[in-house]
């Protein structure tokens, strides 16, 4: 049996002239125990290697980035998804669809709804396939295979932009849920590979990450933003738009190339330190049932965020006007749900996130439960806000400054209560456990989505 015992870096010459107790502390000794009592001392001089100019940092805020891709920017493309939706048969004055739509068809209404149905059930499939598949299909497959069939699925989207689909809307939508189902497995698969490769970085490059999907949301509500400044139609704005994601995940895919092959990447991900290994066959065995013990109240917590985010979001918010659209103002008639439901909401979204980082605030893990549990009175709230069309509920929150208020205090409390169980998830299991840790708290976020999405499903036919 191996035992190893791990002390501070030497970094004194071999030859200095002095020896001090203090220079035998900074040594990493690994002692063999043989049939007879021999013991062998082995001292390997090694070093953490550095993370020069913070590029792994930065790609692990790509890897954020990307990991959400397709949930981000099909949901903030809603100007094209309304045109493609349209009644073709309608009057249109305007190249914007936005600028046109008067009443929603029921594909319109609709759309969003069922895109977070078919984004979420295939995610919590696929998150827990990959938590036990962690280490049975190596790393770097999981991950160059989904991206590689992220950007397949986004080049055929990108395809059918320039395809008129107006006679055949009902087979299009068919069509573009089961891509959207598709595009969502594989981005599980990626979700659930980095959050178990970063688990085993410092927690700084958890927030990376964290942080890089909401930033992701950023990215996308301003690239739909530009797309319509521009004054361009839906189709050749939408067309710019699904470029940019494209060109984004073949960024990301080159970027992890670049990664793996770095010394400080294989340091810590493929326990190859120069020396020196913290490996001990007997003891480091990694068992499902004795992490979920140690981690299934900060899961709960994370499950608990989603559910009550998605049962609203976007959904409910994507279909919330501003009082005074239809008077002629491109703030009113435009701008105000890309702004306000995605750039707005993933600003503060951020910033929750990344205060989470400085601030980890409560440890207490019943009270992470009981914060998750009085977030959901953001929901009859949105509810009672100008979502449109309506069947039963009344508007009761008209000012459109109200709403921003209560929709951003939403947002910014959904990236805090998200990175927090996440940051301490990694600092309750053993070393050789986080990544399966990190997989299942992935699954728990999946179950969030799922659970959300179908409670959200339930509101939008009721509102």
């Amino acid at each position: 049996m191996l035992k190893y015992q791990e002390k501070s870096i030497n970094t004194k010459p071999l030859l200095d002239e002095e020896d001090t107790d203090s220079d035998i502390d900074n040594e990493i000794v690994i002692s063999t125990n043989d049939s007879n009592d021999r013991n062998i001392d082995y001292v390997f001089k090694t070093g953490q290697p550095a993370d020069n100019y913070y590029l792994a940092y930065i790609i692990f805020y790509l890897f954020g980035i990307t990991s959400l891709l397709p949930w981000n920017f099909f949901i903030t493309a809603d100007n094209y998804w309304m045109y493609k939706f349209r009644d073709p048969h309608a009057k249109q004055i305007h190249p914007n669809v936005a600028l046109n739509l008067t009443q929603r068809t029921p594909l319109q209404a609709e759309f969003i709804t069922y895109l977070n149905v078919a984004s979420n059930i295939p995610s919590i499939a696929f998150l827990i396939l990959n938590a036990f598949l962690t280490k049975k299909i190596a790393l770097q497959y999981r991950i160059i295979g989904s991206l590689i069939s992220m950007l397949i699925l986004f080049i055929v989207t990108t395809i059918f932009v320039q395809i008129n689909t107006d006679s055949w809307q009902q087979h299009f939508f068919v069509l573009t849920i089961a891509t959207v189902v598709l595009l969502n497995a594989v981005s599980a698969v990626l979700c659930g590979s980095i959050f178990g490769m970063v688990a085993k970085f410092p927690a700084k490059y958890i927030t990376a990450v964290v942080g890089g999907q909401a930033l992701g949301g950023i990215f996308a509500a301003i690239a739909q933003i530009v797309s319509l400044a521009i004054g361009a139609s839906s189709v050749h704005s939408a067309f710019v738009y699904f470029m940019i994601a494209n060109i984004t995940i073949v960024f990301c895919l080159i970027a992890y190339l670049f990664l793996s092959k770095s010394i400080f990447f294989k340091h810590i991900v493929q326990n190859e330190p120069d020396g020196a290994y913290t490996y001990d066959e007997t003891t480091n065995i990694v068992s499902h049932r004795t992490i979920l013990k140690k981690i299934w109240l900060h899961g709960v917590s994370v499950l608990l965020v989603f559910m009550v985010t998605l049962s609203v979001y976007p959904g409910i918010t994507v279909l919330i006007e501003s009082k005074n659209r239809g008077n002629g103002n491109r703030w009113n008639d435009l701008y105000f749900v890309p702004v306000v439901a995605f750039l707005l909401v993933n600003c503060s979204d951020y910033s929750g996130r990344l205060l989470a980082g400085f601030f980890q605030r409560p440890e207490r893990k019943s009270l992470l439960i009981i914060f998750n549990l009085l977030r959901i009175i953001f929901v009859p709230l949105l509810l009672f806000c100008n979502a449109q069309p309506r069947h039963s509920l009344p508007v009761l929150i008209k000012e459109d400054y109200h709403y921003i208020i209560i929709l951003n205090l939403f947002a910014l409390t959904n990236g805090y209560l998200t990175n927090l169980p996440v940051i301490c998830t990694s600092r309750i299991v053993d070393e050789h456990e986080k990544e399966s840790a990190s997989a299942l708290i992935a699954v728990f976020l999946g179950l969030g989505l799922t659970l959300g999405s179908a409670i959200n499903l339930i509101l939008v036919k009721i509102l």
